[in-house]
């Protein structure tokens, strides 16, 4: 088992911490989205993309299994639109505008266990611009 994974599966629920590294070696910083506040004050034009940490079902081959794991997926905009990257769908998935985007958000984290981190580049993370009620 390799130490940057949760749990002895190996079935890719990367520790949060292996995410985090990846992208600080891009020039990106992940920001901890906290569920008690609503995403109408995420500031979406100085976020770059969003990481979501959500159940999911657990397969075995075409079975489908009575237990939940955790699951990183991911959403990006791309020309306006905005687009679920989980890979677990035949391909990107667009979830459509800024509007669309808060509704798919606030629907999956009202759902226990979800997390939102927020992926922004580390200028806009050292002064908070990623928050609309600054």
């Amino acid at each position: 088992v390799t130490p940057h994974k949760k749990n002895m599966l190996g079935n890719g629920n990367y520790d949060v911490n292996v995410i985090m590294a990846a992208l600080q070696t891009r020039g990106f910083e992940a920001v901890w989205w906290d569920k008690r506040r609503d995403v109408g004050s995420i500031a979406l034009p100085n976020v770059t993309g969003f990481i979501l940490n959500v159940p999911s079902n657990l397969r075995w081959g075409p079975l489908r299994l009575p237990l939940k794991r955790q699951h990183w997926i991911g959403v990006r905009e791309v020309g306006g639109v905005y687009y679920n990257l989980d890979s677990k769908l035949r391909s990107p998935h667009a979830i459509g505008t800024a509007d669309e985007l808060r509704k798919f958000l606030r629907h999956q984290l009202r759902g226990k266990n979800c997390e939102l981190l927020l992926v922004v580049p580390e200028e806009v993370e050292v002064h908070q611009t990623w928050r609309s009620d600054n």
